[in-house]
């Protein structure tokens, strides 16, 4: 997010950020995750999904991300990986629980990936596998983000429930080590918790994590919406998030089980203006999933958009 991004925003500037979830199959139990609903878990077809990835290019798409369910999983996503960078992909990101073998994210890597977010949630075996749901499979995540991260960006996602709460810190130091260039923390939606980071110290060569430890130091939830924010999403404008037949205005929305904007068959310029449609007049603050859910980082994106922008 970018003072430069907010300020030239618009129905017909180029897409930032797309997010396409190619299935809802996964090898991993995690118990805070919801799935997806019954009408997008479906497993995408190479076709289907080359054909999103070309009107996101049409759209001069600067970052793409593929996840699911578990992206390794789905067949052709080295194919998907080349096409997009043949279109012009410029950021192609893989969002992974890291369990693959390791060949598989070579060869993604030399395909085009150039961002990988990795699931650790644990600093040990034991906890690992309470938190994926299975057993075995802890290790080889920390060896593949070891490898992972010599090779190309890579941030580990930290989802953080009462289960692992006691070793945030553990695990933030633990990543640290690994060598990855990020590390992003969050709270499940089904407990929104505050979480316990006083004791974590601001690292400034992390800074995704520096901003959220320096917002929750200051009291400010990960997640939810306060009164005084911008009750428009002016972040739906040039961000996107697909799964199945339809579109959504971000990943939490749809992660969230919120209904859809529009179809995704749609030509991208009917999908632009319903965007921009939905940006101008959904109210943020009455829908419960974004009152709940927005986070920080959109939150000031948002405020920012009605500071440049003029909006409510």
């Amino acid at each position: 997010m970018s003072d430069e991004r907010v300020k030239n925003v618009s129905q017909f500037s180029p897409l930032k950020r797309c997010e396409l979830i190619l299935t809802g199959a996964c090898n991993f139990k995690c118990g805070y995750c919801r799935g997806l609903r019954a009408d997008i878990n479906r497993t995408m077809s190479l076709d289907q999904a080359k054909e999103i990835v070309e009107k996101w290019c049409s759209q001069s798409l600067e970052s793409v991300r593929f996840s699911g369910g578990e992206p390794t999983c789905w067949n052709g996503l080295k194919e998907l990986v080349a096409f997009t960078k043949e279109r012009g992909g410029k950021n192609i990101a893989i969002s992974t629980n890291g369990s693959a073998n390791s060949l598989l994210y070579q060869e993604l890597i030399w395909a085009g990936v150039t961002d990988f977010s990795i699931s650790l949630d644990a600093c040990c075996s034991s906890t690992g596998a309470i938190m994926a749901g299975k057993k075995d499979e802890w290790e080889k995540v920390v060896e593949n983000i070891s490898m992972i991260s010599k090779h190309v960006y890579t941030s580990v996602g930290i989802v953080v429930n009462e289960k692992n709460m006691g070793e945030l810190r553990g695990i933030i130091e633990f990543a640290k080590g690994l060598g990855v260039a990020d590390v992003r923390v969050i709270s499940t939606a089904q407990e929104n918790a505050r979480l316990l980071v006083e004791a974590v110290p601001i690292d400034s060569k992390y800074p995704i994590l520096a901003y959220r430890l320096k917002n929750i130091k200051e009291d400010r939830h990960v997640r939810s919406l306060q009164e005084g924010d911008s009750t428009r999403c002016g972040l739906v404008l040039d961000d996107m998030a697909v799964a199945g037949r339809y579109h959504f205005p971000c990943i939490i929305y749809l992660r969230e089980q919120g209904d859809p904007i529009g179809k995704v068959n749609d030509p991208i310029e009917k999908i632009r203006e319903d965007r921009a449609r939905w940006a101008g007049d959904h109210d943020t603050h009455a829908d419960v999933i974004c009152q709940k859910n927005c986070l920080d980082v959109c939150v000031d994106h948002n405020n920012k958009y009605r500071e440049l922008h003029g909006t409510a």
